[in-house]
């Protein structure tokens, strides 16, 4: 995206379409709508009505079901039947992969159906590469052009929504063979469809775009908004990181990746998948809806991007290395001693300062200091970190113009973000902080956090800090779990399994693990994991080294302590 239609620095929503989603409006100037996802068995109709109900009684605007087929798509009737009787008219999404034949029929009794591109006429993703000629290629476009538009006139004819969501874990075979595993082949893969909608004439449509890297969602989110812009389209968007987790590295997840895009004013609706009861997400969605949306209106922030900066391929800012900030080192965290090797901060501080730098000299810096006086002195500056803070309301519109102006001015310097926080629970300071430096870390701008907030335990703030940097991909410190949320599909105690898994390898430092309930999303999340626990059948595991399924339908039972010992030979194969 030409960074013309977007303000970097003041924050706006994205101009789409309005959609009408059971009654519910998404997109335009409504509110951002919150959402989650049973994970009770849509045949299961008690269960799942009563799940619904604590969705809704915590905030949440809309519900989605997984729908394996006609009889769970069929069922989602009796649900939404015995939710008005009890007085809950909350919109209703079918959640369809692998069969558009169901997706015809859940139009029928849901408010908005969901469909994958990577699975709604292509094949199962299998990892083969299959050459297409051009004319080939055309053919299977066609194909999808002609199954999708004959599910659009029944969406037309029912007045119900649909939500096109792509997910990085489950591209098709034929867009990976033309595409890659990229973000291009991400965004064509959501573009065919959202063209077909538009030829149509159809707009009541929803777009996703999600994957397990939050730095990759954000930057891909970016693209496909630029690609929908250049195409005049202009559809509301659905945000969420899939499998981000459970407990605290499942919020920093989700704050960073979402929390990157709202601030730009990129997002309509927004799920935060954890891997815990689904109520559980409503009030981590809402905290961070209501610190982005607080933005508006703000003060303006008059700024000019450095030209040099890639909004949709963000890189590192050069800088001069000074003691262990910039240069290309990894950020920096300034913290608390806490006894701990794993969050012990590069820069210890002692009553408010660092206390293990006596060479090098911090200048702290808001955006309005920044006078021709103050650069020119920056520009001659030696062994000098800035720290950058703010006290706007829109913190990172401020803090990116102080860097682009920095930049601007030819200024080499290394910059640390510092941001004061006044939260009464390390819950509330998680959402927030992950938010407002997820972004700056994304875009490259900064060489390390800077995190306070009376009250709260030190041990607590660095934790935080480095899950933050994690979070982004930046630095790994411990053992990273890239956990699904769980739903109907489900083959097992995700949650149970979870948390054994974690107990058994969270001494693996910088290894990244894949939890995955099904094989919806699994393999293909295996990419980016270096090994994958997942669901194959009831009692039933497939353990994967990163693509590679490596033991298939082992029994439940055994398979925690046949991913140890794969780990453990791996390990050993290394040495």
């Amino acid at each position: 995206m030409s960074t013309k239609q977007i303000d970097l620095f003041n924050y706006k929503r994205r101009a789409t379409v309005d959609v009408n989603i059971g009654g519910v409006m998404v997109g335009g100037e409504h509110t951002l709508k919150v959402q989650s996802m049973t994970n009770t068995s849509t045949m299961d109709t008690d269960g799942s009505v009563g799940q619904i109900i604590r969705i809704v009684d915590k905030g949440g605007d809309i519900v989605r079901l997984t729908t394996q087929g006609s009889r769970e798509a069929i069922n989602m009737g009796a649900i939404k039947e015995a939710l008005v009787a009890r007085g809950y008219d909350v919109p209703l999404v079918a959640d369809v992969h692998f069969n558009a034949s169901v997706a015809d029929v859940a139009v029928q009794y849901a408010d908005k159906v969901r469909v994958n591109p990577g699975n709604y006429v292509d094949t199962a993703r299998t990892f083969k590469h299959i050459e297409y000629t051009d004319e080939e290629y055309a053919q299977e476009l066609l194909r999808l052009r002609n199954r999708f538009t004959s599910f659009l006139n029944i969406c037309k004819e029912q007045g119900k929504a649909i939500r096109v969501g792509v997910n990085h874990g489950s591209l098709s075979d034929r867009i990976m063979s033309r595409y890659g595993d990229t973000p291009s082949g991400v965004v064509e893969s959501c573009m065919e469809f959202l063209r077909i909608c538009r030829d149509e004439n159809f707009n009541n449509v929803v777009v996703s775009i999600k994957t397990s890297n939050t730095a990759m969602m954000v930057t891909t989110v970016r693209r496909l908004v630029a690609q929908m812009q250049s195409e005049g389209i202009s559809y509301p968007l659905h945000l969420g990181v899939t499998e981000a987790g459970d407990a605290e590295d499942g919020r920093i997840k989700s704050a960073v990746g979402i929390g990157a895009l709202l601030a730009d004013g990129i997002g309509d609706t927004l799920r935060v998948s954890l891997a815990e009861a689904p109520e559980n997400e409503i009030p981590v969605a809402c905290e961070l809806v209501n610190y982005i949306t607080a933005r508006k209106s703000h003060v303006g922030i008059e700024a000019v991007e450095y030209p040099g900066f890639d909004y949709l391929d963000p890189q590192r800012r050069q800088t001069v290395a000074v003691g262990p900030v910039g240069g290309g080192k990894v950020p920096v965290v300034v913290g608390y001693c806490d006894g701990n090797d794993d969050t012990q901060p590069d820069i210890l501080l002692c009553d408010g300062v660092p206390a293990n730098c006596d060479d090098i000299k911090f200048v702290m810096l808001r955006y309005d200091d920044l006078t021709q006086q103050v650069i020119d002195s920056l520009k001659s500056a030696e062994n000098t970190v800035v720290v950058a803070y703010s006290e706007h309301v829109n913190p990172v519109g401020e803090l990116r113009a102080l860097v682009h102006r920095l930049s601007i001015e030819g200024v080499d310097l290394p910059i640390i973000v510092k941001r004061i926080y006044n939260e009464t629970s390390i819950e509330e300071l998680r959402i927030k902080a992950s938010a407002d430096l997820g972004v700056l870390l994304i875009d490259g701008l900064v060489d390390g956090i800077w995190v306070e907030n009376a009250g709260i335990d030190g041990k607590d703030i660095n934790a935080l800090s480095f899950g933050i940097l994690q979070a982004t991909r930046l630095r790994m410190s411990k053992t990273e779990y890239i956990a699904c949320p769980g739903c109907g599909r489900t083959m097992y105690d995700l949650q149970g399994t979870l948390a054994r898994i974690k107990a058994a390898t969270s001494h693996l430092k910088g290894l990244k693990i894949g939890v995955m309930g099904c094989i919806v999303n699994g393999p293909g999340e295996m990419a980016d994991a270096d090994y994958g626990y997942v669901g194959a059948a009831r009692g039933k595991v497939s353990l994967y080294r990163r693509k590679e399924c490596v033991e298939k339908n082992i029994p439940e039972d055994e398979a925690i302590m046949r991913l140890l010992r794969l780990i453990e030979d791996d390990a050993v194969g290394m040495c």
